[in-house]
């Protein structure tokens, strides 16, 4: 017996002309044309429509909120719109970390205390040596850390809970109408 698996492909992917023009990147300058104020309303417009018809609507926004920094049109959103709907409900999200995931470093950056500690407490028998190659820095570095966090000097952080889907729609309706009306 086979189980039918149905992939629901988003709206954004079908409407890929619209969602990957560059005029959706980024606000348009002050200084920019009214012919591309124009076209940009045009493509916000339809690109709004597209979203709102998504099955996958909700998951994207709450995606777009609360796990992931990403950019351009997303979820019905601009930047500026996922920005306020975060500050509103006081979510913090990091830019995703390409360099460490790749595997590249660079001198001279941060080392992530929780990381330090994360990669000993996960491999107690690798040696700092190897520690510090993975994390691109010096063994004194990742001595440093550990020495710090046996002294407590580095206290946990503390877990903040994430909104709720239901959350993130509600501050979505009320920043999206807002926005609309200042448009407007």
């Amino acid at each position: 017996m086979t189980v039918a698996m149905t992939r629901i492909t988003p709206n954004c992917v079908a409407a890929a002309d619209v969602f990957r023009n560059p005029l959706l990147e980024e606000p348009l300058p002050s200084a920019a044309p009214g012919a591309q104020r124009q076209a940009r309303t045009v493509l916000v417009s339809r690109a709004t429509e597209t979203c709102g018809n998504c099955p996958l609507f909700s998951k994207c926004l709450y995606d777009a909120v609360v796990n992931h920094d990403v950019y351009g049109f997303v979820a019905g959103t601009t930047v500026r719109q996922r920005q306020e709907i975060r500050s509103e409900l006081e979510v913090t999200v990091e830019a995703d970390d390409f360099d460490t995931l790749a595997g590249v470093t660079s001198p001279n950056r941060q080392i992530d205390h929780d990381e330090v500690v994360r990669l000993r407490t996960a491999n107690p028998h690798e040696s700092l040596e190897s520690i510090a190659q993975r994390l691109g820095c010096s063994l004194s570095t990742v001595k440093r850390h550990l020495r710090r966090a046996r002294s407590g000097e580095f206290a946990p952080k503390a877990e903040s809970v994430p909104p709720t889907l239901e959350e993130v729609i509600e501050v979505y309706d009320s920043v999206v109408r807002s926005s609309r009306r200042r448009a407007a």
